[in-house]
């Protein structure tokens, strides 16, 4: 009897691991409009196929409210910032965004507090109507930090996406309210070794409570065009929010430099706000011959821009696991970008063939450069450019193999069955324990 009492707890855990989940997402920034965001969605898409239910939190703008495909507009919620009580715009993870954006360092006592009511409301709502069995925030910031010391018995995970790093050393005075529920979350998603130490230095989290899951590409999205356009004009793309931070500005002076080289020509696709973006935007309107400035893209269009292009371009001081890079590989790109740590976890093992980093020296901030190294730098990043594009005009054929390779280890459906994992390890190890 006692035997069989045995078996039968273990079959109705087992049961319980692997039923379906009611999976409450949380991000406090838009969820359209950034890598987070869009990682937030292909966790949802994979969510959903997995069975699952989700309910979605974030951040909006002005009442306006994101379409998101992989879910139903029933099952989100949203903050709304730019009318009371939220009177103000919606603080960027970074200090430029591709929509309009204030920052966590500028706001005063009285909008913090507003902020963390806001996201207090929010989530007790989203509670009360989901009755989740786990929370799934994102970033290691205010909003995770809130919900944690709100629902402190809910099983919770937390991904971090490395902007969340930079504004905790960037905004000291908001470190104790941060770290008093960040430290609490069940476990930490690292997207990478690298980071993942970060995360223990900075927060004091244990490594034991920290998984990598890295992240993952949509390869029936990008994928490597059969007829792309023969070279030269070397075709050269860059995407994303157009800042001095992910090196916009020192990409458009490189090119200004450049001579001596096979005909190329530079796609500059994204959007950013304020003076970084007009300042970048002035630098390409005087390189009109050199350079299209496309704007933002919507991702299948992204998609169809990287398949025509031979080279991507990712010149940034600061970046956490760029999937774009995974993005530009799967739709036939070489690589030229930075040797940050991100870059270089997913990219490191590459041939030069495929992918070439520029050495950043120490920066004078964390994702901006010393004055006195900029022209070093315009040297170093057109040195790279100028390799790469005779690359691509004297070897024209992509090492395929490798790039498959690559992809194959990083789908979403691979990293989703990680989180899905460290999932049922957070509830199972809540439940063992009640």
């Amino acid at each position: 009897m006692q035997q069989r009492t045995g078996t039968d707890a273990k079959t109705v855990t087992h049961a319980f691991l692997l039923s379906p989940m009611k999976i409450l997402h949380l991000i406090s920034q838009h969820p359209k409009s950034t890598g987070s965001g869009y990682y937030l969605q292909n966790i949802i898409s994979q969510a959903g196929a997995s069975g699952h239910e989700n309910y979605l939190v974030a951040g909006s703008s002005r009442g306006v409210r994101p379409h998101l495909a992989m879910i139903d507009s029933t099952s989100c919620s949203f903050v709304d910032f730019g009318s009371e009580p939220l009177d103000f715009a919606i603080p960027g993870m970074s200090d430029v965004m591709p929509y309009e954006s204030s920052r966590f360092k500028d706001l005063s006592s009285a909008q913090l507090n507003s902020y963390k009511t806001a996201w207090a409301n929010a989530v007790a709502e989203a509670v009360a109507r989901f009755s989740p069995d786990i929370i799934h925030t994102h970033h290691l910031w205010i909003a995770t930090s809130v919900a944690r010391q709100l629902v402190p018995d809910i099983p919770m995970v937390t991904s971090c996406h490395s902007t969340d790093l930079r504004q905790f050393v960037q905004c000291p005075h908001l470190r104790e309210f941060v770290e008093a529920g960040c430290r609490k979350s069940d476990r930490v998603l690292s997207l990478g070794g690298a980071q993942r130490q970060k995360i223990i230095d900075l927060y004091n989290i244990g490594g034991d409570r920290i998984d990598i899951i890295g992240g993952g590409i949509d390869t029936s999205r990008f994928q490597l065009h059969p007829d792309k356009p023969s070279a030269p004009p070397v075709q050269l793309v860059y995407g994303g929010k157009i800042s001095f931070a992910k090196g916009v500005k020192w990409l458009m002076e490189t090119v200004a430099e450049i001579d001596s080289c096979p005909e190329f020509h530079l796609h500059l696709a994204g959007s950013g706000t304020g003076s970084e973006e007009q300042e970048c935007l002035s630098l390409a309107s005087r390189l009109s011959g050199l350079v299209t400035v496309c704007g933002h893209l919507p991702q299948d269009r992204f998609a169809e821009l990287m398949a025509q292009c031979h080279i991507f371009v990712l010149p940034s001081y600061y970046e956490g696991l760029p999937l774009v890079l995974l993005e530009a590989l799967g739709a036939g790109c070489r690589i030229v970008t930075t040797n940050l740590p991100g870059c270089t976890e997913l990219l490191g093992g590459c041939s030069e063939d495929l992918v070439r980093f520029i050495p950043l020296p120490p920066l004078e901030t964390v994702d901006s450069p010393k004055k006195t190294d900029e022209k070093m730098l315009r040297l170093r990043l057109e040195k790279a450019l100028k390799s790469m594009i005779a690359t691509v005009v004297e070897n024209p054929t992509l090492p395929t193999q490798e790039i498959d390779a690559i992809l194959a280890a990083n789908s979403w459906q691979a990293v989703f069955q990680k989180i899905e994992n460290s999932y049922r390890s957070v509830i199972d190890k809540r439940k063992k324990n009640a």
